[in-house]
């Protein structure tokens, strides 16, 4: 099986995803929230394929035939903006440690963290879900 990365973003008020060098041409897609992106996501790689079958471009065997699966990659500003449905940018703060001003500006794309930072910020979100994942 074959995986496709997409790599999501956030971008001004909106998510952004593209699909890896492995799908042929250019696939650019965003939505207002995240969910919506998600839905979108395998619903735009299909119009894609029968875009490139119909026009009689080469598709590769194991994407005509879906043996694939998606990887996603969220940049730090997608990661918490796709968090803020279930967890405030306080909470996130309180977990992580980080500072909550600092993951705003994270969250709009202000600043790009250092990798260390951005790992707290995911064990952070991890706690929250271990703990919410704890209550019976």
């Amino acid at each position: 099986m074959e995986k496709i990365k997409i790599d999501i973003q956030w971008c001004d008020h909106n998510f952004g995803a593209t699909f890896s060098n492995n799908v042929p041409g250019a696939v650019v897609l965003t939505a207002k929230t995240y969910d919506e992106l998600m839905k979108e996501i395998p619903e735009t790689l299909q119009f894609h394929i029968d875009g490139m079958v119909a026009d009689g471009d080469d598709v590769p065997e194991w994407l005509r035939n879906g043996d694939y699966e998606f990887e996603y990659v969220l940049d730090t500003a997608a990661l918490i903006r796709s968090c803020e449905q279930y967890a405030s940018l306080a909470a996130i703060s309180r977990a992580s440690g980080v500072n909550e001003r600092l993951l705003s500006h994270y969250a709009n794309g202000l600043k790009k963290p250092r990798a260390e930072q951005r790992k707290r910020i995911v064990n952070g979100l991890h706690e929250i879900g271990r703990k919410l994942i704890a209550v019976v």
